[in-house]
């Protein structure tokens, strides 16, 4: 018989995200401040609604919060910045990308969502990766 492998769970994925964050350098980690790390397995309908997406494995990550640029002295107290990753999603590109390590995967995805707190946005970031190719 052949031998099951089982898929990461929601704590394999918490702890390799956790790998990820920790690998960063501090200057960085340093900068994101108090950013919480959530994983689930899929984004709720009403978060899938509220960024346009109907298939919910479309959506591997997610910032929740204000971003840095848009945070003033003035504002009453943010919300705790958050990022979301999304298991199922992050599993089934992985498969079908077939050539990045899913650490490394995590890892992007993380840093992705971390780039929104920064107040980047997804064509700011492209061009960066472009750039540093």
């Amino acid at each position: 018989m052949i031998g099951v492998k089982t898929a990461p769970t929601l704590d394999d994925i918490d702890r390799m995200a956790r790998e990820a964050w920790a690998a960063l350098p501090s200057s960085f980690r340093d900068l994101a401040g108090d950013v919480l790390i959530r994983v689930e397995d899929f984004a709720d309908e009403e978060v899938l609604a509220d960024v346009g997406i109907d298939d919910p494995f479309e959506l591997t990550g997610l910032y929740s919060g204000v971003d840095l640029t848009q945070r003033s002295i003035m504002d009453p107290a943010p919300s705790q910045p958050m990022v979301f990753l999304y298991r199922r999603p992050i599993l089934d590109e992985w498969i079908e990308r077939g050539d990045v390590d899913l650490l490394e995967l995590v890892a992007h995805v993380l840093v992705h969502e971390v780039g929104h707190h920064f107040g980047l946005s997804d064509d700011h970031m492209d061009q960066l990766l472009e750039s540093a190719d």
